[in-house]
């Protein structure tokens, strides 16, 4: 049994209908439970489907550019599993070792640090910004990437490759949990609160992960993590803010009534400027000639 499931998993790059299947099965699979148990009323601009259109386009472009660079990371692993390069080989660990460790890389470098380093350099966060200005968090938001941004966290995946060493099979079983917590914690459900509360003590759990899209900072630079919620802890990137309290959108850089502006939000990137708040501390603002304080909606 248990090989037949390194199998499948080794395999699973090569069948790139399942992978699919993983991807949309669950984004739907969460997208229809938010209608039953919601955790904030949405106000979308039109409809709850028009919402998901704009937000799966940008999923389609995201998932063509991650194919591309499905293949080199699968030309990486080969590499390191022929040279013995990476912590797997150094450290001589089984299967099971292989898994785990290359579990906790993958996360590092591509839950959590790739995503805090997008919010510190204004070179990156200026693509991530069409994340954050979705207005209405759900299911769909999760791969609501600018395609820049799918090549920036593509990075990651090459450098979280080279350090783990590990078989590719290991990364196929990480982007299965990936897929599912990207939905998981982005759709907009109501869990019973201490159930919620004592899954974020392991895992990202939707109510910690609404925090960092809350429309001000401190709470925009925080709760980075993606799968495993120690990071943030063990970083000091850990806020909790009560669901009631959270307002979605950005306070700045973007302004909230085009948030379902597909043309806008390719081209938006591309004219954001850095200028020197009234405190002498960097700001990032949108082109002048756009809304500078534009009113969040939830």
């Amino acid at each position: 049994m248990w090989e037949n499931i390194l199998s499948y998993f080794e395999t699973l790059e090569q069948r790139p209908v399942e992978r699919m299947a993983f991807i949309v099965g669950g984004l739907l699979f969460f997208w229809i439970l938010e209608g039953a148990i919601p955790l904030l009323e949405p106000k979308y601009k039109k409809t709850k489907a028009r919402h998901a259109v704009i937000n799966f386009s940008f999923t389609a472009i995201h998932l063509v550019i991650q194919t591309g660079i499905a293949v080199l990371i699968v030309l990486l692993a080969d590499w390191c599993q022929r040279a013995d390069f990476g912590l797997v080989h150094w450290l001589n660990l089984g299967v099971v070792g292989a898994i785990v460790l290359a579990f906790f890389v993958y996360d590092f470098f591509i839950g959590w640090l790739a995503h805090f380093v997008e919010h510190k350099s204004f070179t990156l966060w200026r693509f991530h910004i069409v994340h954050h200005a979705d207005n209405n968090v759900d299911a769909t938001t999760g791969l609501r990437h600018h395609p820049v941004e799918s090549l920036i966290r593509g990075t990651f995946f090459l450098l979280a490759t080279i350090v783990a060493g590990a078989p590719i099979y290991t990364l196929m079983i990480y982007q299965t949990f990936l897929v599912f917590f990207t939905a998981f914690t982005h759709a907009n459900i109501s869990l019973p609160p201490k159930l919620d509360k004592a899954l974020s003590y392991f895992f990202v759990s939707p109510n910690m992960h609404k925090v960092h899209h809350h429309w001000v900072q401190p709470y925009t630079d925080s709760n980075y993590g993606a799968v495993l919620s120690f990071w943030d802890r063990l970083f000091g990137t850990y806020r909790q803010l009560a669901p009631s309290e959270i307002r979605y959108g950005l306070d700045r850089y973007y302004p909230n009534e085009q948030d379902e502006n597909f043309w806008m939000l390719l081209k938006s990137p591309f004219s954001v400027r850095q200028t020197p708040d009234v405190s002498g501390e960097t700001r990032k603002n949108i082109d002048v000639n756009q809304p500078s304080q534009p009113k969040a909606s939830v």
